[in-house]
């Protein structure tokens, strides 16, 4: 039996200390990225997650996860 030799081409992960993107034209994502940044800006950490998480899982046809 041969050992494969060649590469496998690397993983690329979200960077989980950036805020994730909204997607553009999605009114949900714009909202809860509009609520995210105005519990980042009066140190709401909790609530921040949370938006984050919300859009990170909001769905979208024909987007594959992040």
């Amino acid at each position: 039996m041969r050992q494969q030799t060649t590469d496998e081409p690397p993983v690329v992960l979200m960077d989980p200390t950036r805020p994730p993107r909204p997607v553009p034209g999605c009114d949900v994502c714009a909202a809860l990225d509009r609520q995210r940044a105005a519990a980042e800006a009066r140190s709401d950490i909790k609530r921040a997650t949370t938006c984050e998480v919300e859009i990170r899982r909001h769905p979208h046809p024909g987007r594959s996860e992040e």
